[in-house]
């Protein structure tokens, strides 16, 4: 990376203590301040158009079994400041280019009383701050143990959030929007039961954090690039307002092993007052190193199907019997046992998911429950639990594989590992080589339950090394990794872009299991998916679940329309069409649009936003015309108004608008929807409806003059 140092434009530094340096940002609108306090410990601020978003907050760090932290008593040995502006090609992604443009201040920093050297490095963008710590190789801080790291976010006021608990294991909650200072008396609600979860504070919370003030300025708070290092929550002095870094630790309660040369993730602050700007923000990937894989052309985008949202419902099972409550692999015999009748992964079974994804155009169908080891999975703290590579007697691995070639389809892998994560290791080899002997070209990873080694978290630096482990590892096969129940991303996709999903969320099998809050949609946009794409599994038609299994009661918090919008405002090159086959054959003319959204794209324009309310997104597909809107609306009915000018000047176009019906509900009447043509152009406006927990979804599709005939002009 070329740095241009200007001198008068980023404004030089002043090395007196308290007196500090600024940094602006490109346009101007933004405006960090660093400085020393009288003890010499790092202080940073950020201002937006004048108003105060980060009052004055410290820096640094405390060291275990070590007298002199990392937090004062430091001076400042230089500084130097530059520019970087420049565009980049993503292999996939919302945008076919991304500008990345920041001025920067380097701050090094030496300790007085130990010699230590430590840089901080900022970087402001017109979007937003990211900052990180730097150690250069030196004498006096070779090999370190991080105890607490002690990043402020002082705030300006009891601000409203969008939050989820703080947690080492788990984001699977749905969210509470309340103030900042009411976070401690929500939380015994807002933590429900998970099957893996560690709770640490009744003010703690977890990033990607949005916040609103109220002056109406939009605050996130977030980490970029985690690599080697734990994953960062958030804890709130609820007095002072003052976030401060929490870190994930390891069974010991140790945060993180460092050895120098080495640096941390980078800490975030997103700041606009446009709401539609911090969904559009690329700060998170702009801040991690460009794409490490040479031939990317094995990276595809996917559509599927899959044997998932049966077994989700209960309406069939991942085990093949039950006549054992302990299995032994190598040693058990399923030759020998009685199948229980609802094993989902059959080859017979496969095979419809098979002719139901070549009938209508899908590139992919996952199985889940079709390796041995299913039958006590779960909740035995097991070590070789799965092989990854024996399928139950009733899946023939081969025959599968060539019939989906037959129709040209892919297959995808499914590794659950249990949390047993040194038996995926000890396994992955085997189990990737095997994907790629029989054409599996991606992978959907799990992580459920307690984690092995016994006590471990699945945020702790042991495991995020992990997950990189198995992701670099996967790129050396060729493999696209979904992985589920891992850390939240933080923009890693950009240099390794065949980490093409994640969950790290609450995904649509919580309304399986007793449903989500109907605006959760409105949020994930916010603040999981600014880290990188989703696997949400969208796409559920029929709602009452009884329906698909009378034993299980619950009901899915959203209309078949909002369904639909989902595929263009939840981002990501993997998207799953999730319902029971028979459910889309009961809805085919709203599937048409399931079929015909793109998954990969040229241009994302957000129309209209509000966090908790409503997002209403256009997008431009890859290496075409054709554009996609979709509308998902919170828990008041809303009239979207938007404006068709980002199509081209000159064309018209034939929009299919999929909406919510007069008397639609995600409660009471989720499957009422309407389906309506019009011709439209740059001129055009829409006044559309969304009920509660609804919305639209519209394909915008260049016309011949012919194909107007009769389409009324909207």
């Amino acid at each position: 990376m070329k740095k241009i140092l200007f001198i008068g434009v980023l404004f030089l530094a002043i090395f007196e203590r308290g007196l500090g340096q600024t940094l602006s940002s490109p346009d101007g609108d933004l405006l960090m301040t660093f400085s020393l306090q009288d003890n010499g410990t790092p202080t940073y601020q950020l201002n937006f158009k004048d108003a105060e978003v980060i009052k004055s907050s410290q820096l640094g760090f405390d060291l275990k079994n070590d007298e002199v932290d990392l937090m004062d008593g430091f001076t400042i040995a230089d500084t130097q400041t530059s520019t970087f502006n420049n565009t980049w090609v993503p292999v996939w992604g919302e945008e076919k280019e991304i500008q990345n443009h920041y001025n920067e201040l380097e701050v090094n920093l030496i300790q007085e009383e130990t010699g230590r050297e430590m840089l901080l490095r900022f970087r402001l963008f017109d979007d937003g701050l990211g900052f990180r710590y730097e150690f250069p190789q030196q004498d006096n801080l070779g090999h370190f143990v991080i105890s607490d790291e002690k990043t402020q976010f002082a705030l300006t006021g009891d601000h409203t959030a969008f939050w989820v608990p703080g947690d080492y294991d788990t984001q699977e909650y749905d969210f509470t929007e309340s103030k900042l200072s009411e976070i401690r008396k929500h939380m015994e609600v807002a933590i429900t039961d998970n099957v893996s979860q560690t709770s640490f504070s009744p003010t703690g919370v977890q990033t990607s954090l949005m916040m609103k003030t109220e002056d109406g300025l939009y605050i996130n708070l977030h980490e970029a690039a985690l690599i080697n290092f734990p994953a960062m929550h958030l804890n709130l002095d609820d007095k002072s307002m003052v976030f401060e870094s929490w870190l994930t630790p390891n069974v010991n309660g140790d945060k993180a092993f460092m050895l120098a040369p080495a640096e941390t993730p980078w800490r975030t602050v997103m700041v606009s007052d446009d709401a539609r700007e911090i969904l559009a923000s690329k700060i998170t990937l702009n801040l991690n190193e460009p794409n490490k894989i040479e031939d990317t052309s094995w990276i595809k985008p996917m559509k599927y199907v899959g044997v998932w949202w049966e077994m989700i419902t209960g309406k069939s099972s991942w085990a093949y019997t039950d006549d054992y409550s302990a299995v032994k692999l190598g040693v058990t015999d399923y030759e020998e046992a009685e199948p229980n009748g609802k094993h989902g992964a059959t080859t017979s079974n496969v095979k419809k998911y098979i002719d139901f994804a070549a009938k209508h155009g899908f590139d992919g169908v996952l199985v889940e429950g079709w390796n041995i080891g299913w039958e006590d999975w779960f909740g035995h703290s097991k070590d070789y639990v799965f092989d990854f590579v024996t399928p139950y007697p009733d899946f023939d691995l081969e025959e599968v594989r060539d019939y989906a070639k037959s129709k040209g389809v892919e297959m995808i892998m499914h590794h659950e590992t249990s949390g047993s994560v040194r038996n995926y290791e000890r396994h992955m080899d085997e189990a990737y080589q095997l994907m790629k002997d029989n054409g599996y070209n991606a992978v959907k990873s799990g992580y459920v339950g307690d984690i092995l080694p016994r006590g471990e978290n699945h945020y702790s630096q042991w495991l995020v090394n992990h997950y990189q482990y198995a992701l670099e590892k996967a790129a050396d096969y060729q493999i696209m990794v979904n992985a589920h129940e891992a850390v939240r991303p933080t923009g890693i996709c950009r240099t390794y872009p065949n980490l093409i999903g994640n969950e790290s969320a609450r995904g649509t099998e919580y309304q399986a299991f007793g449903g989500s809050k109907a605006n959760h949609v409105t949020i994930l946009p916010f603040t999981r998916l600014l880290g990188g794409p989703m696997d949400y599994t969208p796409g559920i038609f029929e709602m009452d679940l009884s329906k698909v299994n009378p034993e299980n009661d619950s009901h899915v918090n959203s209309t078949l329309a909002n369904q639909l919008a989902l595929y263009v405002t939840m981002y990501s090159p993997l998207q799953m069409a999730a319902d029971l086959p028979e459910n889309y054959n009961r809805f085919m003319d709203a599937f048409q649009f399931i079929k015909d959204v793109a998954i990969d794209w040229d241009e994302s324009i957000y129309l209209e936003a509000e966090p908790g309310d409503y997002i209403t997104v256009a997008r431009k597909e890859k290496g075409s015309e054709n554009w996609f809107v979709g509308n998902v609306n919170g828990l008041e009915e809303r009239t979207s108004e938007v404006e068709f000018d980002f199509l081209d000047e000159g064309k018209t176009y034939i929009a299919t608008i999929y909406a919510d019906g007069k008397d639609a509900h995600y409660k009471t009447n989720p499957q009422s929807y309407t389906i309506q043509k019009f011709a439209v152009d740059y001129k055009s406006k829409l006044k559309q409806m969304s009920a509660p927990g609804g919305g639209y979804a519209i394909s915008i599709i260049p016309a011949e003059k012919s194909e107007l005939k009769g389409l009324k002009k909207l």
